[in-house]
């Protein structure tokens, strides 16, 4: 049986969504393309997601021969993971990429350990495999550098918090930010089976952190473009995907502050996430739900916040005792 993609959203007049239907669920991880003299795509997605990315090209009017660019804006496997399959379809194109995640895209095995570490036997029926990209593809953007694709001057801002190799798009002239996952996910009622949206940060390993999840949201906040393109998924305006991620963020770190001597248990921390989520989403009316619906989504989470307080506490620790603290800042082989 033949199987059917959905049809790509247009976002802006340039500006393409196509849905990834990661591990085969619509709604939840997407790619963007510019369409222009220099056509880019931000995101390939997992090696999983291959056909569905392809199809979407297809019903752009684009094959992976016609781009000029590929982007990711961080290297977990749902963002990055089948950049080496694509890139080998589109040898005359370059993928940009953070300084931090430039050489897991050439040697992916830190990657996929690490990934791994996290899924155990379910990753590859998860993610599929990871194949390199070629070193001469690979063209690593700085912060505040700019690559024109023809009409649109789009500029690179290192953006961390959900990773430290994670990089933000934006395009001035489309109003918008295309921000992979550094302000947050857009849970979209078509995908949670709710009867709204609703935005929540990912708080995954290995280097989440709540500061740089401050800094992040403070330059954001200073740029005069009004939307948020999230890779999960969609459209969010700025103020909201903003003042979600930073409260929600301080909340789960607060949380796992607190009972982090307590309970390290995994159940634990997940039933309190979900608490407060629940009380969160109660506050901005919403009241039939059930948050069974992203469990996985919370048990992530709360790897991370642990991996987090760990890492916050050796710190202080070292510092406490006049050593020189390692700074724990993941170079980019953390897996989602």
């Amino acid at each position: 049986m033949k199987t059917s993609f959905p049809a790509p959203q247009q976002m802006a007049p340039d500006v393409w969504l196509i849905d990834l239907l990661e591990q085969g669920r619509p709604f939840r991880t997407g790619a963007y393309v510019i369409c222009d003299t220099y056509p880019i795509l931000i995101e390939t997605g997992a090696a999983n997601s291959h056909a569905a990315l392809l199809a979407g090209l297809n019903a752009i009017g684009l094959r992976p021969t016609d781009l000029a660019y590929v982007a990711v804006t961080h290297v977990h496997l749902d963002h990055a993971g089948g950049a080496g399959q694509f890139m080998a379809k589109a040898p005359q194109a370059k993928l940009l990429v953070h300084p931090r995640g430039a050489r897991h895209m050439a040697d992916p095995s830190r990657l996929f350990q690490g990934a791994s570490d996290v899924y155990g036997k379910r990753i590859l029926d998860l993610f599929g495999p990871v194949q390199p990209v070629a070193a001469e593809q690979i063209q690593i953007q700085e912060h505040e550098s700019v690559i024109s694709t023809g009409k649109h001057e789009l500029t690179f801002f290192d953006t961390p918090g959900h990773a430290s190799h994670h990089f933000s798009i934006v395009d001035p002239s489309s109003d918008i930010i295309i921000a992979g996952d550094a302000a947050g996910l857009r849970f979209r009622k078509e995908f949670t089976g709710f009867s709204f949206d609703f935005v929540m940060p990912s708080t995954s390993p290995v280097d989440f952190d709540p500061d740089a999840v401050s800094r992040t949201m403070a330059l954001f906040r200073q740029r005069p473009e009004s939307t948020i393109l999230h890779t999960h998924f969609g459209a969010t305006p700025k103020a909201e995907a903003l003042d979600e991620t930073e409260r929600l963020c301080r909340a789960f770190a607060a949380i796992i502050n607190r009972r982090y001597d307590e309970d390290e248990s995994i159940t634990g921390l997940v039933g309190e996430l979900s608490g407060l989520m629940e009380q969160r989403l109660t506050e901005l009316g919403h009241h039939e739900f059930n948050l069974e619906a992203i469990a996985d989504d919370f048990a992530i989470n709360a790897m991370g916040l642990l991996h987090y307080e760990r890492r916050r506490r050796r710190k202080l620790n070292a510092e406490a005792s006049g050593q020189t603290p390692a700074t724990g800042a993941s170079d980019g082989s953390s897996p989602h």
